[in-house]
């Protein structure tokens, strides 16, 4: 007897746009994509039991590649449009830049060679350590960690081992802007901290005066201080010499999280402002993939009285000849192997075709851009504090939020114009936030298009006609979820 056969009949998917199931639920018994002859006398040799089913798709090679592309088809990239996400700089990444990190002497090499046949990639992590050392002022650069948030660990436990070495491992207080990125908190609990949280003024900067009081209050257990400058609500941090000086006059040091150093680099030396500790986010600031779960790369630059306790390795020059070395007193290994090296070949690449002039002119174009969007839209959108900004503009949804319409229905409005949102609802300090930051790599008319579609937006709901956007997007080929119930009741099986 015969299972009657699937009833198929047409979809209407918009021509060329293809829809495509889960892999495992295009599974037939059998199908395979490869025929591999079995393997003689095999036995399993990790005392597990054998396996009968592993859960795998049995799909063909044709079905696997159609189901990746018609995937891939349907995702949005730098390389398709305008990306204006506050905070996480999402740039034009050159071509130039991907083709030398895939060199055949620095894409096919492996970390574990001999040290002496890879002296042409330790002499280019060296470099970059001492570029970097160089911009920021600061003077020793560890390339180990992997991305930003890693970064941040490694500079507070830096941080925490330099106090422990002076016997002063009882500081366990750490001063944190309100406005900071989220894994500052959560980077100082993981090392042992106590976070004390510094609110924002009605500027959007630092309280000085409340971070005078805490200094007061808690001085020989303050361990340090995290710091974003140019912080999260776009402003530049103007009282941070001072912010610097109070900090160090109770024996504690100053952590900056450099995830916005693209508005300031070649411009601010940290160092200069007092800096003791800084990560950079090399995937933001000098070019290599972001997004996606793509790699990252977040070295750390420290003062000279502080490379003793760098992560683990760390490359040294010996006459002519380079090496990875453990710092005397190192805080440890917070990576395997070197770091994510494929990014040193592409940063050190964005870094040396623009020289100097050009990474200054890279941060003065980042905040011309949002300074640009700021004056357009300012007076259509609430502009929680008044001034210029830096690479990134800060709005909110409180004019709209008074028709009845939300950042969330602003964002997915912007979905249905074909543009990538700006961050929402982020710096938590400002309700109903939207954090614009257009890059330095975007046209003048690709700026437009965006401040056009947003006035266009915001016209349609000052006449009454914004309640549309709580069913935008309409036309993508995910439509807007039920963000309550798909929190609460999530399909979290394949077959569902």
């Amino acid at each position: 007897m015969t299972s009657s056969p699937k009833e198929f009949s047409p979809r209407e998917i918009g021509g060329l746009r293809h829809e495509t199931e889960l892999l495992i639920k295009q599974t037939r018994a059998g199908a395979c994509g490869v025929d591999l002859p079995e393997v003689a006398n095999f036995s399993i040799r990790t005392g597990q039991k054998k396996r009968e089913e592993i859960g795998l798709a049995q799909v063909n090679e044709p079905q696997v590649i159609r189901h990746f592309v018609r995937l891939s088809n349907q995702n949005y990239s730098i390389d398709a449009g305008f990306y204006p996400l506050g905070s996480c700089t999402m740039k034009h990444n050159p071509r130039l830049n991907e083709k030398l990190a895939r060199l055949e002497g620095f894409g096919d090499i492996h970390p574990l060679q001999d040290q002496s046949t890879v002296q042409g990639a330790l002499e280019l992590m060296f470099n970059l350590q001492n570029w970097l050392a160089t911009l920021t002022g600061l003077g020793a650069v560890s390339l180990a960690p992997a991305a930003g948030a890693q970064g941040e660990l490694a500079g507070m436990l830096v941080i925490k081992k330099a106090h422990e070495k002076k016997g002063e491992g009882h500081r366990k207080i750490v001063l944190i802007p309100d406005s900071a990125h989220g894994t500052n908190p959560a980077t100082a609990a993981m090392c042992g901290f106590q976070i004390k949280v510094i609110p924002s003024n009605s500027e959007g900067l630092i309280d000085l005066d409340l971070f005078k009081k805490l200094i007061a209050e808690h001085g020989s257990n303050i361990a340090g201080t995290m710091i974003t400058n140019p912080n999260t609500c776009g402003k530049f941090e103007k009282n941070i010499p001072e912010i610097a000086e109070l900090i160090h006059s109770v024996g504690a040091y100053f952590y900056c999280d450099g995830a916005n150093y693209n508005a300031i680099v070649g411009k601010v030396r940290p160092a200069d402002i007092g800096v003791d500790v800084m990560h950079f986010n090399l995937h933001k600031t000098f070019s290599t993939p972001h997004g996606g779960g793509g790699p990252g790369s977040g070295p750390i630059a420290v003062r000279a009285e502080l490379a003793e306790f760098l992560p683990t390795p760390h490359v040294e020059k010996t006459g002519e000849i380079y090496q990875l070395v453990a710092p005397k007193n190192s805080c440890g290994k917070v990576k395997g192997f070197n770091g994510q090296f494929g990014m040193h070949v592409r940063a050190l690449a964005y870094m040396l075709s623009h020289g100097s002039d050009g990474l200054q002119k890279v941060a003065e174009d980042a905040v011309l851009s949002a300074n640009y969007i700021l004056a357009k839209l300012k007076n259509h959108f609430h502009v929680p504090f008044s001034g210029n900004c830096m690479h990134e503009c800060l709005l909110t949804d409180k004019i709209q939020k008074a028709q009845g319409i939300s950042t969330l229905d602003i964002a997915k409005a912007l979905i249905e114009f074909g543009i990538h949102p700006m961050t929402v609802f982020f710096p938590l300090v400002v309700s109903g936030a939207m954090l614009i930051e257009p890059t330095e790599t975007e046209t003048k008319e690709t700026i437009d298009q965006f401040v056009a579609t947003m006035l266009h937006i915001a016209k349609e709901i000052a006449e009454g006609r914004g309640d549309r956007f709580h069913n935008y997007p309409l036309s993508t080929p995910r439509k807007r979820l039920d963000d309550v119930r798909a929190a609460k009741t999530p399909i979290t099986t394949w077959f569902a």
